[in-house]
């Protein structure tokens, strides 16, 4: 049995979920947002309240229940408050500006890198150096703020690169020039 699947889910006003023939659909302010789940798995809604329940003891219901817990849980979050994920721009003369629907990034290719904005994502550029993803679905934030990252990852030995807000990267120290060792 899973500890995380046993978890309560809080339903927000504003917020209205919908379990039928497998389809889990969660609407709130912000949008909406569809899942089908996958094995014996039930959701029940009592009052304000949402529960997630493994309907046998099979090792395959039990992998997936605390799984589908989760990600229920975060489609209630995601349409009543979103999720976002913050970039930032390490490099000398490195910058990103948004063109229209497009993010425009120059961090030190010969040409200028375009990244179409997607449907569900908003893109924002509050300064040169920082990028703001944003949207209802947690998975497509992480996978669009991720594809941004491997355009530029940080490399080592100077930091430059595209990187998570606050994230750290190790510094390799440098070549050291032979004089002195024998």
């Amino acid at each position: 049995m899973s500890r995380i699947g046993k978890k309560v889910i809080a339903i927000p006003a504003g917020v209205s979920v919908e379990y039928k023939d497998h389809i889990v659909t969660v609407k709130g302010p912000k949008g909406s947002l569809t899942r089908e789940i996958f094995g014996a798995i039930d959701i029940r809604q009592e009052g304000a309240e949402l529960h997630v329940v493994a309907l046998d003891d099979a090792k395959e219901t039990n992998a997936r229940h605390g799984l589908y817990r989760a990600l229920v849980a975060d489609m209630v979050k995601g349409v009543s408050e979103g999720f976002s994920r913050a970039l930032e721009i390490k490099g000398v003369g490195w910058k990103a500006a948004m063109n229209g629907n497009k993010l425009v990034l120059n961090v030190g290719f010969s040409h200028p890198v375009e990244v179409v904005q997607k449907e569900g994502i908003k893109l924002e550029c509050p300064t040169q150096t920082d990028i703001i993803v944003s949207g209802i679905d947690k998975i497509l934030v992480g996978q669009v703020a991720a594809d941004l990252r491997a355009i530029r990852t940080p490399e080592p030995y100077h930091g430059y690169g595209i990187r998570y807000k606050g994230e750290h990267v190790e510094h390799k120290e440098g070549k050291t020039s032979g004089k002195g060792k024998k």
